[in-house]
């Protein structure tokens, strides 16, 4: 099928505009893109929230409903006619959250989200049953984390035993979204490799992880497709509720890391993004598994074909919307003040560990700030050090990726942080390497866009790009790269030293 016949098969004539769609559904909120792909530019955007569910003890849920409705909202902001350019939809997801669902597709208990910390004992119950952690990295590349999707579903096993009998199928967000569009159910390597369910070497299901679980856990497991193919189309059913297309194609789509990777162009070796979000992430494009002995680089698969090494902190941006709220201050008024203050925040360090943190694996950690003194105690400092403590968390990974043999070349910055000058100083200053800035705000929802126009050509009998083609294709960056200066770099090795000893000296009260 050539590409006329295709547009003309979705009702549109030879010269009709043609889009294609990025949907990011989010912690916080879902967003959806329509990219002009010929144009090579974003037509529209739509943006609906999506509230939490916080309890003690650490539980971070959401309900599988809210999705549905945030979809349908973000659509119905979009104009019908605009719609029919679709045609094709990526979709983007947070990972590792778990959406179980029954036999006929509703869900049997509340999302349980990557954020939630509740399942300390089921991480260490799997840990030990499968006979430590080294066994589990080498059988499937990744230990037992709070927040990996199995120690959820041994959660769901142990505390809602009602709801885990009624479980049929086990998706992840970006999963159920497609699920919703299409009817149809599978997964794909790359946010399946965030389950800890999934042998990252050789890019299948582990049964020597889910056979800790249930032995009835591989029936629930979703069948695998490969990157570039489709999830399906889209349903008459989504049709008619979300003003779409009928037929449209929905690519198989991948974790929010995953999609990110795409839309920043973090798709060769050399380089790595850093997403400065709720969550905080760096991670680098690898044509072959990078496995972590300590567990503190997560060794997952890309959703281009490759591997996608990764560092999760729990606890980015939290640190200085705390404090921030804690000033009463907006975001721009906060970053002025920080800037008042001197690298390194005159001694002040702040482990931010508000929710817990991932790495390093303190599911029970506390905040602290420390090293306050008579002098040093002033509000332009603690908004400084508040900054800097996502950076310092950032930098622990990028000492790993160097340990592990990568060689980083350069920092793509995404992430609601990225557009912070201060953040972007830091993060070229504690770093040292040359940091460039995508110029788009969605990164995940564009690299859904991205893989959706990869599975389009590739389904309309076109000579498909690659994916790293097309990236650089798409992917526009800041032309001028921001450097280190190099006295603020020293002051920083000295501020990070530090940090380092503050960490070491302090994590063993959570453990």
């Amino acid at each position: 099928m050539d590409f006329l016949a295709v547009s003309v098969y979705y009702g549109k004539s030879e010269d009709a505009m043609k889009t294609v769609c990025g949907i990011d559904l989010g912690t916080q909120s879902c967003k959806i893109v329509l990219y002009d792909f010929e144009n090579k530019c974003i037509i529209t955007q739509a943006t609906s929230m999506i509230n939490m569910i916080a309890e003690s003890g650490g539980i971070r849920e959401q309900k599988a409903e809210w999705y549905e409705e945030a979809l349908k909202i973000c659509f119905g902001k979009i104009a019908s006619e605009t719609k029919k350019s679709i045609v094709a939809i990526g979709v983007s997801g947070q990972q590792h959250s778990l959406v179980p669902l029954d036999e006929k597709g509703k869900a049997v208990y509340n999302v349980k989200l990557w954020c939630d910390t509740s399942t300390t004992a089921e991480c260490e119950e799997l840990t030990e049953m499968a006979g430590g952690e080294k066994k589990l990295i080498a059988k499937t590349g990744l230990p037992m984390r709070t927040g990996y999707t199995a120690p959820k579903i041994q959660w769901l096993k142990n505390r809602k035993p009602k709801a885990f009998s009624k479980m049929r199928h086990i998706l992840l967000p970006h999963n159920y979204i497609n699920y919703l569009l299409t009817g149809t159910i599978c997964a794909e390597y790359g946010d399946a490799s965030g389950t800890a369910l999934f042998d990252v070497r050789k890019r299948t299901w582990a049964s020597s992880a889910f056979d800790l679980i249930s032995p009835d856990l591989e029936s629930m497991l979703p069948p695998l497709v490969k990157p570039d193919a489709s999830a399906g189309r889209v349903s008459k059913a989504a049709a008619a509720l979300y003003g779409l297309p009928e037929g449209v194609l929905v690519s198989a789509g991948g974790g929010d890391n995953m999609m990110s990777a795409i839309g920043t162009g973090t798709v060769e070796d050399g380089v790595l993004a850093m997403s400065l979000g709720t969550s905080g992430t760096l991670f680098g494009y690898s044509d072959k598994p990078v496995i972590d002995p300590t567990g503190s680089l997560a060794a997952f698969c890309s959703s281009t074909g490759g591997w996608l090494p990764l560092l999760c902190t729990m606890n980015c941006t939290v640190a200085s919307e705390e404090f921030r709220r804690l000033f009463n201050l907006e975001v721009k008024a906060f970053d002025e003040e920080a800037s008042k203050a001197p690298v390194g925040s005159e001694g002040i360090i702040v482990l931010p560990f508000f929710n817990g943190e991932r790495t390093p694996n303190l599911p029970n950690g506390k905040a602290s700030i420390n090293g306050i003194t008579a002098t040093n105690f002033k509000k332009e400092n603690l908004a400084r050090a508040a900054l800097e403590s996502a950076i310092f968390g950032m930098r622990i990974g990028l000492d790993r990726f160097a340990e592990l043999g990568f060689k980083a070349k350069e920092i793509r910055l995404t992430g609601g942080g990225s557009k912070s000058p201060i953040w972007q100083r830091m993060a070229a200053n504690i770093t040292k390497l040359p940091v460039r800035i995508p110029a788009g705000t969605e990164a995940a929802a564009m690299g859904a866009a991205i893989q959706a126009l990869w599975c389009f050509q590739s389904n309309a009998g076109i000579k498909p790009n690659s994916i790293t083609a097309l990236a650089k294709e798409h992917v526009v960056l800041d032309a001028e790269p921001i450097l280190h200066d190099k006295k603020e770099a020293a002051a920083y090795d000295k501020a990070y030293a530090d940090y380092s000893s503050y960490l070491e000296a302090v994590s063993p009260l959570y453990l």
